[in-house]
Protein backbone atom coordinates (compact mmCIF):
# COMPACT_ATOMS: atom_id res chain seq x y z
CA UNK A 1 0.00 0.00 0.00
CA UNK A 2 3.15 2.46 0.87
CA UNK A 3 3.97 2.11 -2.54
CA UNK A 4 0.72 2.94 -4.08
CA UNK A 5 0.37 6.16 -1.74
CA UNK A 6 4.26 7.04 -2.98
CA UNK A 7 3.25 6.82 -6.86
CA UNK A 8 -0.05 9.20 -6.18
CA UNK A 9 2.84 11.85 -5.33
CA UNK A 10 3.74 12.34 -8.82
CA UNK A 11 0.28 13.39 -9.61
CA UNK A 12 -0.36 15.95 -6.72
CA UNK A 13 0.64 19.24 -8.83
CA UNK A 14 -1.91 17.86 -11.86
CA UNK A 15 -4.55 17.08 -9.44
CA UNK A 16 -4.10 20.46 -7.91
CA UNK A 17 -4.02 22.46 -11.19
CA UNK A 18 -7.15 20.86 -12.24
CA UNK A 19 -8.74 21.53 -9.01
CA UNK A 20 -7.78 25.23 -9.80
CA UNK A 21 -9.48 24.86 -13.36
CA UNK A 22 -12.55 23.48 -12.16
CA UNK A 23 -12.90 25.96 -9.58
CA UNK A 24 -12.65 24.03 -6.62
CA UNK A 25 -12.02 27.00 -4.22
CA UNK A 26 -13.52 28.24 -1.07
CA UNK A 27 -14.16 31.62 -0.02
CA UNK A 28 -13.06 34.12 3.21
CA UNK A 29 -14.21 37.08 4.36
CA UNK A 30 -11.38 38.84 6.05
CA UNK A 31 -11.33 43.03 6.80
CA UNK A 32 -14.97 43.11 5.17
CA UNK A 33 -13.09 41.53 1.75
CA UNK A 34 -14.60 38.27 0.26
CA UNK A 35 -11.02 36.18 -1.03
CA UNK A 36 -11.24 33.26 -3.00
CA UNK A 37 -8.61 30.90 -2.47
CA UNK A 38 -8.09 26.94 -3.63
CA UNK A 39 -7.87 24.58 -0.88
CA UNK A 40 -4.52 22.75 -1.38
CA UNK A 41 -4.88 19.13 -1.86
CA UNK A 42 -2.15 16.51 -0.47
CA UNK A 43 -2.46 12.90 -2.53
CA UNK A 44 -1.19 10.82 0.11
CA UNK A 45 -4.35 9.51 1.30
CA UNK A 46 -5.90 9.05 4.44
CA UNK A 47 -6.28 5.28 4.81
CA UNK A 48 -8.81 3.42 7.18
CA UNK A 49 -9.25 -0.27 7.42
CA UNK A 50 -12.28 -1.55 6.74
CA UNK A 51 -13.02 -3.23 10.19
CA UNK A 52 -12.04 0.13 11.52
CA UNK A 53 -14.57 1.84 9.21
CA UNK A 54 -17.39 -0.37 10.68
CA UNK A 55 -16.90 0.59 14.23
CA UNK A 56 -16.94 4.28 13.24
CA UNK A 57 -20.39 3.56 11.20
CA UNK A 58 -22.01 2.26 13.83
CA UNK A 59 -21.08 5.37 16.30
CA UNK A 60 -21.86 7.56 14.18
CA UNK A 61 -25.23 6.08 13.24
CA UNK A 62 -25.82 6.06 17.10
CA UNK A 63 -24.68 9.47 17.12
CA UNK A 64 -26.73 10.77 14.52
CA UNK A 65 -30.07 9.20 15.56
CA UNK A 66 -29.66 10.47 19.32
CA UNK A 67 -29.17 13.69 18.19
CA UNK A 68 -32.29 13.58 15.84
CA UNK A 69 -34.02 12.39 19.47
CA UNK A 70 -32.75 15.56 21.27
CA UNK A 71 -34.30 17.61 18.66
CA UNK A 72 -37.32 16.62 18.62
CA UNK A 73 -37.75 16.55 22.34
CA UNK A 74 -36.55 19.83 22.67
CA UNK A 75 -38.43 21.03 20.07
CA UNK A 76 -41.84 19.36 22.01
CA UNK A 77 -41.96 17.34 25.44
CA UNK A 78 -38.54 18.47 26.65
CA UNK A 79 -38.38 15.41 28.95
CA UNK A 80 -34.45 15.44 28.56
CA UNK A 81 -34.70 18.70 30.64
CA UNK A 82 -37.80 17.53 32.41
CA UNK A 83 -35.29 14.94 33.82
CA UNK A 84 -32.43 16.86 34.54
CA UNK A 85 -30.65 15.23 32.14
CA UNK A 86 -29.64 18.46 30.15
CA UNK A 87 -30.39 21.73 32.81
CA UNK A 88 -33.11 24.32 30.78
CA UNK A 89 -30.83 27.43 31.23
CA UNK A 90 -28.25 25.51 28.75
CA UNK A 91 -30.95 24.92 26.18
CA UNK A 92 -32.62 28.12 25.92
CA UNK A 93 -29.56 30.13 26.26
CA UNK A 94 -27.94 28.44 23.16
CA UNK A 95 -27.65 30.77 20.17
CA UNK A 96 -28.47 27.70 18.50
CA UNK A 97 -32.01 27.51 20.14
CA UNK A 98 -35.24 28.67 18.38
CA UNK A 99 -38.01 29.38 19.69
CA UNK A 100 -40.08 29.69 16.33
CA UNK A 101 -39.22 25.94 16.18
CA UNK A 102 -41.59 24.93 19.51
CA UNK A 103 -44.29 22.77 18.35
CA UNK A 104 -43.00 22.90 14.06
CA UNK A 105 -42.08 18.68 13.62
CA UNK A 106 -40.14 18.33 9.68
CA UNK A 107 -41.12 15.84 7.29
CA UNK A 108 -41.10 12.81 8.73
CA UNK A 109 -39.53 13.74 12.06
CA UNK A 110 -36.55 14.09 10.35
CA UNK A 111 -34.19 17.12 11.78
CA UNK A 112 -30.10 16.19 10.44
CA UNK A 113 -30.77 14.93 7.03
CA UNK A 114 -26.59 15.71 6.51
CA UNK A 115 -24.39 15.61 9.64
CA UNK A 116 -20.99 16.07 9.42
CA UNK A 117 -18.90 14.85 12.60
CA UNK A 118 -15.62 15.82 12.95
CA UNK A 119 -13.57 13.08 14.62
CA UNK A 120 -9.87 13.17 15.13
CA UNK A 121 -7.72 9.76 16.27
CA UNK A 122 -5.83 9.87 19.03
CA UNK A 123 -2.09 8.93 19.35
CA UNK A 124 -3.92 6.16 21.70
CA UNK A 125 -5.62 4.82 18.57
CA UNK A 126 -8.77 5.60 20.09
CA UNK A 127 -11.24 7.83 17.91
CA UNK A 128 -12.99 10.62 19.40
CA UNK A 129 -15.46 13.25 18.26
CA UNK A 130 -14.42 17.18 18.37
CA UNK A 131 -17.54 18.45 17.36
CA UNK A 132 -21.20 17.78 15.38
CA UNK A 133 -22.72 19.91 12.60
CA UNK A 134 -26.46 19.84 11.86
CA UNK A 135 -26.75 22.92 10.26
CA UNK A 136 -25.21 23.41 6.95
CA UNK A 137 -22.02 21.11 6.98
CA UNK A 138 -20.09 21.33 3.99
CA UNK A 139 -17.21 19.86 2.45
CA UNK A 140 -17.96 16.40 0.81
CA UNK A 141 -17.76 17.61 -2.51
CA UNK A 142 -14.07 17.94 -1.90
CA UNK A 143 -12.86 14.76 -1.58
CA UNK A 144 -16.00 13.63 -4.40
CA UNK A 145 -14.07 15.52 -6.84
CA UNK A 146 -10.43 15.03 -6.01
CA UNK A 147 -11.14 10.84 -6.07
CA UNK A 148 -12.51 11.42 -9.28
CA UNK A 149 -9.28 13.62 -10.66
CA UNK A 150 -7.14 10.67 -8.91
CA UNK A 151 -8.65 7.94 -11.08
CA UNK A 152 -8.50 9.59 -14.02
CA UNK A 153 -5.02 10.61 -13.26
CA UNK A 154 -3.77 7.12 -12.22
CA UNK A 155 -6.39 4.56 -13.26
CA UNK A 156 -3.77 1.63 -12.59
CA UNK A 157 -3.58 2.44 -9.28
CA UNK A 158 -7.17 2.26 -8.10
CA UNK A 159 -7.11 -1.17 -10.28
CA UNK A 160 -4.96 -2.43 -7.83
CA UNK A 161 -6.83 -1.88 -4.45
CA UNK A 162 -9.19 -2.88 -2.96
CA UNK A 163 -11.35 0.04 -1.81
CA UNK A 164 -14.83 1.05 -1.23
CA UNK A 165 -16.32 3.96 -3.97
CA UNK A 166 -16.95 7.47 -2.44
CA UNK A 167 -18.87 8.07 -6.18
CA UNK A 168 -22.13 7.06 -4.22
CA UNK A 169 -21.98 10.50 -1.88
CA UNK A 170 -24.73 11.83 -4.59
CA UNK A 171 -26.69 8.75 -4.15
CA UNK A 172 -27.03 9.08 -0.58
CA UNK A 173 -28.01 12.64 -1.03
CA UNK A 174 -30.24 12.60 -3.38
CA UNK A 175 -32.12 9.05 -1.47
CA UNK A 176 -32.46 11.58 1.32
CA UNK A 177 -34.09 14.47 -0.49
CA UNK A 178 -36.50 11.85 -2.24
CA UNK A 179 -37.00 10.34 1.01
CA UNK A 180 -38.75 13.50 2.71
CA UNK A 181 -39.73 15.13 -0.46
CA UNK A 182 -43.61 16.23 -0.12
CA UNK A 183 -43.79 16.17 -3.89
CA UNK A 184 -42.39 18.67 -6.61
CA UNK A 185 -39.27 19.45 -7.86
CA UNK A 186 -35.71 19.00 -5.69
CA UNK A 187 -33.69 21.99 -4.78
CA UNK A 188 -30.51 23.20 -3.70
CA UNK A 189 -30.77 26.94 -1.94
CA UNK A 190 -27.43 29.09 -2.28
CA UNK A 191 -26.69 32.19 -1.12
CA UNK A 192 -25.09 32.83 -4.52
CA UNK A 193 -21.17 33.42 -5.86
CA UNK A 194 -19.91 34.89 -2.78
CA UNK A 195 -20.74 32.12 -0.43
CA UNK A 196 -17.51 30.02 0.89
CA UNK A 197 -18.94 26.88 -0.57
CA UNK A 198 -20.63 27.91 -3.59
CA UNK A 199 -18.45 25.54 -5.34
CA UNK A 200 -20.08 22.84 -3.58
CA UNK A 201 -23.45 23.80 -3.73
CA UNK A 202 -23.01 23.81 -7.78
CA UNK A 203 -21.49 20.73 -7.92
CA UNK A 204 -23.85 19.31 -5.59
CA UNK A 205 -26.84 20.26 -7.99
CA UNK A 206 -24.89 18.72 -10.99
CA UNK A 207 -24.59 15.21 -9.17
CA UNK A 208 -27.81 14.99 -8.18
CA UNK A 209 -29.84 16.34 -10.74
CA UNK A 210 -31.68 19.16 -8.01
CA UNK A 211 -32.02 22.91 -9.33
CA UNK A 212 -29.31 25.28 -8.18
CA UNK A 213 -31.71 28.00 -7.15
CA UNK A 214 -31.13 31.15 -5.20
CA UNK A 215 -33.69 33.16 -3.09
CA UNK A 216 -34.83 35.57 -5.77
CA UNK A 217 -36.20 32.51 -7.66
CA UNK A 218 -38.73 30.77 -5.11
CA UNK A 219 -41.83 32.09 -3.89
CA UNK A 220 -44.91 31.28 -1.77
CA UNK A 221 -48.12 30.61 -3.42
CA UNK A 222 -51.01 28.94 -1.53
CA UNK A 223 -49.29 27.73 1.28
CA UNK A 224 -47.09 26.11 -1.35
CA UNK A 225 -43.77 26.59 -2.45
CA UNK A 226 -42.75 27.33 -5.96
CA UNK A 227 -40.08 27.70 -8.44
CA UNK A 228 -39.42 29.66 -11.50
CA UNK A 229 -38.06 27.71 -14.57
CA UNK A 230 -36.14 28.65 -17.73
CA UNK A 231 -39.50 29.05 -19.10
CA UNK A 232 -40.54 31.30 -16.82
CA UNK A 233 -43.42 29.23 -16.12
CA UNK A 234 -44.13 28.33 -11.91
CA UNK A 235 -43.32 24.28 -10.75
CA UNK A 236 -43.55 23.33 -7.14
CA UNK A 237 -40.92 22.23 -4.97
CA UNK A 238 -41.21 19.54 -2.29
CA UNK A 239 -37.75 19.45 -0.90
CA UNK A 240 -35.06 22.42 -0.47
CA UNK A 241 -31.80 21.78 0.28
CA UNK A 242 -30.55 24.91 1.88
CA UNK A 243 -27.12 26.39 2.10
CA UNK A 244 -27.78 29.47 3.98
CA UNK A 245 -28.35 30.19 7.82
CA UNK A 246 -31.65 29.60 9.26
CA UNK A 247 -31.76 33.42 10.08
CA UNK A 248 -31.33 34.32 6.94
CA UNK A 249 -33.87 31.43 5.06
CA UNK A 250 -37.21 33.58 5.93
CA UNK A 251 -37.46 37.50 6.41
CA UNK A 252 -41.01 36.94 7.55
CA UNK A 253 -40.02 34.64 10.19
CA UNK A 254 -36.80 35.24 10.94
CA UNK A 255 -34.34 38.16 10.57
CA UNK A 256 -36.34 40.71 8.53
CA UNK A 257 -33.35 42.60 7.15
CA UNK A 258 -32.61 39.29 5.49
CA UNK A 259 -32.31 39.89 1.50
CA UNK A 260 -31.26 36.08 0.55
CA UNK A 261 -34.53 34.53 1.89
CA UNK A 262 -37.93 33.42 0.37
CA UNK A 263 -40.79 35.11 2.42
CA UNK A 264 -42.80 32.41 3.90
CA UNK A 265 -40.89 29.80 3.35
CA UNK A 266 -40.91 28.35 6.94
CA UNK A 267 -44.78 28.76 7.09
CA UNK A 268 -45.09 26.29 4.22
CA UNK A 269 -42.92 24.23 5.96
CA UNK A 270 -44.62 24.56 9.01
CA UNK A 271 -47.54 23.27 7.29
CA UNK A 272 -45.63 20.19 5.97
CA UNK A 273 -45.81 21.50 2.33
CA UNK A 274 -42.09 21.56 1.92
CA UNK A 275 -39.08 19.68 3.08
CA UNK A 276 -36.45 21.59 4.63
CA UNK A 277 -32.79 19.87 4.94
CA UNK A 278 -31.07 20.37 7.36
CA UNK A 279 -34.09 21.45 9.50
CA UNK A 280 -34.22 25.26 11.01
CA UNK A 281 -33.18 24.95 14.46
CA UNK A 282 -30.67 22.61 14.63
CA UNK A 283 -28.56 24.75 15.87
CA UNK A 284 -28.88 24.20 19.47
CA UNK A 285 -28.18 20.37 18.87
CA UNK A 286 -24.40 21.76 17.48
CA UNK A 287 -23.68 24.10 19.91
CA UNK A 288 -20.19 23.16 21.56
CA UNK A 289 -22.12 23.58 25.43
CA UNK A 290 -24.51 20.85 23.76
CA UNK A 291 -22.04 18.28 22.92
CA UNK A 292 -20.78 17.59 26.00
CA UNK A 293 -24.32 16.09 27.00
CA UNK A 294 -24.49 13.99 23.69
CA UNK A 295 -22.78 11.11 25.50
CA UNK A 296 -25.79 11.08 28.19
CA UNK A 297 -28.24 11.72 25.04
CA UNK A 298 -27.07 8.28 23.63
CA UNK A 299 -27.87 6.70 27.14
CA UNK A 300 -31.09 8.39 27.77
CA UNK A 301 -32.63 8.32 24.01
CA UNK A 302 -31.30 4.78 22.52
CA UNK A 303 -30.98 2.84 26.01
CA UNK A 304 -26.78 2.24 24.74
CA UNK A 305 -23.65 3.13 25.67
CA UNK A 306 -21.73 5.55 23.43
CA UNK A 307 -19.41 3.49 20.78
CA UNK A 308 -17.46 6.57 19.69
CA UNK A 309 -16.23 8.72 22.47
CA UNK A 310 -16.00 12.81 23.18
CA UNK A 311 -13.21 14.46 24.16
CA UNK A 312 -12.78 14.89 28.18
CA UNK A 313 -14.52 18.14 28.36
CA UNK A 314 -15.36 20.48 31.24
CA UNK A 315 -18.25 22.98 31.45
CA UNK A 316 -17.04 26.60 33.41
CA UNK A 317 -21.15 26.37 33.88
CA UNK A 318 -20.84 23.94 36.41
CA UNK A 319 -18.91 25.03 39.70
CA UNK A 320 -16.84 22.14 39.70
CA UNK A 321 -15.79 22.04 36.06
CA UNK A 322 -14.83 25.87 36.60
CA UNK A 323 -12.18 24.97 39.63
CA UNK A 324 -10.74 22.38 37.03
CA UNK A 325 -10.69 24.71 34.29
CA UNK A 326 -8.75 26.87 36.59
CA UNK A 327 -6.53 24.94 37.93
CA UNK A 328 -5.48 23.19 35.01
CA UNK A 329 -5.47 26.13 32.38
CA UNK A 330 -2.18 25.40 30.73
CA UNK A 331 -3.19 21.81 29.97
CA UNK A 332 -6.68 22.74 28.67
CA UNK A 333 -7.96 24.34 25.01
CA UNK A 334 -10.57 26.95 25.66
CA UNK A 335 -13.70 27.31 23.08
CA UNK A 336 -16.29 29.78 22.17
CA UNK A 337 -19.41 27.63 21.81
CA UNK A 338 -21.13 30.11 19.35
CA UNK A 339 -18.09 30.21 17.02
CA UNK A 340 -17.14 27.41 14.17
CA UNK A 341 -14.65 27.04 11.40
CA UNK A 342 -11.53 27.22 13.76
CA UNK A 343 -12.53 30.47 15.28
CA UNK A 344 -12.65 31.12 18.98
CA UNK A 345 -10.18 28.76 19.94
CA UNK A 346 -7.03 29.51 22.56
CA UNK A 347 -4.54 27.41 23.91
CA UNK A 348 -4.00 28.14 27.10
CA UNK A 349 -0.15 27.31 27.16
CA UNK A 350 -0.09 29.78 24.03
CA UNK A 351 -1.24 32.70 26.04
CA UNK A 352 0.45 35.69 28.33
CA UNK A 353 0.20 36.30 32.03
CA UNK A 354 -1.86 39.72 30.93
CA UNK A 355 -4.47 37.22 28.02
CA UNK A 356 -4.73 34.52 30.78
CA UNK A 357 -5.42 37.38 33.50
CA UNK A 358 -7.85 38.75 30.48
CA UNK A 359 -9.75 35.64 29.60
CA UNK A 360 -10.14 34.11 33.27
CA UNK A 361 -12.07 37.29 33.76
CA UNK A 362 -14.20 37.13 31.02
CA UNK A 363 -14.64 33.16 31.72
CA UNK A 364 -15.91 33.91 35.31
CA UNK A 365 -18.08 36.49 33.85
CA UNK A 366 -19.91 34.45 30.89
CA UNK A 367 -18.93 30.63 31.99
CA UNK A 368 -22.03 29.50 29.68
CA UNK A 369 -19.73 31.14 26.26
CA UNK A 370 -17.15 28.58 27.07
CA UNK A 371 -16.19 24.55 26.91
CA UNK A 372 -12.68 23.55 28.43
CA UNK A 373 -11.12 20.17 26.52
CA UNK A 374 -8.81 18.15 27.40
CA UNK A 375 -5.91 18.94 24.43
CA UNK A 376 -5.68 15.35 22.74
CA UNK A 377 -2.40 14.76 21.01
CA UNK A 378 -4.01 13.10 17.80
CA UNK A 379 -2.23 11.47 15.01
CA UNK A 380 -0.33 13.18 12.33
CA UNK A 381 -0.36 12.00 8.68
CA UNK A 382 2.28 12.57 6.39
CA UNK A 383 1.76 15.51 3.73
CA UNK A 384 4.17 16.49 0.70
CA UNK A 385 5.21 19.99 1.78
CA UNK A 386 7.57 21.79 -0.77
CA UNK A 387 8.94 18.42 -2.22
CA UNK A 388 9.62 17.04 1.49
CA UNK A 389 7.10 14.21 3.29
CA UNK A 390 6.29 15.81 6.28
CA UNK A 391 3.78 14.85 9.44
CA UNK A 392 1.12 17.46 10.58
CA UNK A 393 -1.80 17.39 12.07
CA UNK A 394 -5.07 15.99 10.50
CA UNK A 395 -8.91 15.31 11.25
CA UNK A 396 -11.48 13.53 9.74
CA UNK A 397 -15.67 15.08 8.74
CA UNK A 398 -17.52 12.13 8.29
CA UNK A 399 -21.13 12.55 6.25
CA UNK A 400 -23.72 10.81 8.00
CA UNK A 401 -27.44 11.03 6.03
CA UNK A 402 -30.74 9.97 6.91
CA UNK A 403 -33.46 8.83 4.90
CA UNK A 404 -35.32 5.52 6.07
CA UNK A 405 -32.12 4.82 7.97
CA UNK A 406 -28.73 6.53 8.55
CA UNK A 407 -26.29 5.87 6.01
CA UNK A 408 -22.40 6.74 6.85
CA UNK A 409 -20.89 7.57 3.41
CA UNK A 410 -17.66 5.51 3.41
CA UNK A 411 -15.11 8.19 2.70
CA UNK A 412 -14.93 11.67 4.72
CA UNK A 413 -12.97 14.95 4.21
CA UNK A 414 -9.76 14.62 6.02
CA UNK A 415 -7.99 18.17 6.63
CA UNK A 416 -4.78 18.69 8.00
CA UNK A 417 -2.74 21.82 9.04
CA UNK A 418 0.00 23.04 7.07
CA UNK A 419 1.78 24.97 9.74
CA UNK A 420 4.11 22.01 12.08
CA UNK A 421 2.76 23.03 15.19
CA UNK A 422 -1.03 23.90 14.73
CA UNK A 423 -3.46 21.60 15.72
CA UNK A 424 -6.31 23.77 13.91
CA UNK A 425 -7.04 22.25 10.52
CA UNK A 426 -9.78 24.30 8.76
CA UNK A 427 -9.71 25.28 5.58
CA UNK A 428 -10.75 29.05 6.94
CA UNK A 429 -7.29 28.68 8.74
CA UNK A 430 -4.65 27.56 6.06
CA UNK A 431 -5.15 24.01 6.00
CA UNK A 432 -4.90 22.03 3.08
CA UNK A 433 -7.54 18.52 2.31
CA UNK A 434 -6.58 14.48 1.35
CA UNK A 435 -8.83 11.97 -0.26
CA UNK A 436 -9.74 9.20 2.44
CA UNK A 437 -9.58 5.43 1.67
CA UNK A 438 -11.82 3.12 3.20
CA UNK A 439 -10.97 -0.50 2.43
CA UNK A 440 -13.25 -2.93 1.19
CA UNK A 441 -11.69 -5.42 2.74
Amino acid sequence: MKNLEQELLQYTDKINTLLARYGVKFGIYKNNVFKEQLFPFDSIPRIIENKEFRMLEKGLKQRVMALNCFLKDIYSDKKIVRDNVVPEDFIFASSGYMAECEGVNPVKDIYSHISGIDLVKGKDGEWYILEDNLRVPSGASYPMIARDLCRKSAPEIFRKIKLMDNRNYADLLRRTMDHVNTGGHTVILTPGRYNAAYFEHSYLAERTGAHLVSGSELFVENDCLYYINNDGAKERVGAVYRRISDEYLDPMNFNPGSLIGIPHIYDVFRKGNVALLNAPGNGVADDKGIYYFVPKMIRYYLNEEPVLKNAPTYLPFYEEDMKYVLDNFDKLVLKDVAEAGGYGVVFGNTMSKKQKEDFIELLKAEPRRFIAQEVIDFQDLDILDEGQIVPRKADLRAFVLMADEPMVWASGLTRFSRNPDSFIVNSSQGGGFKDTWVLSQ
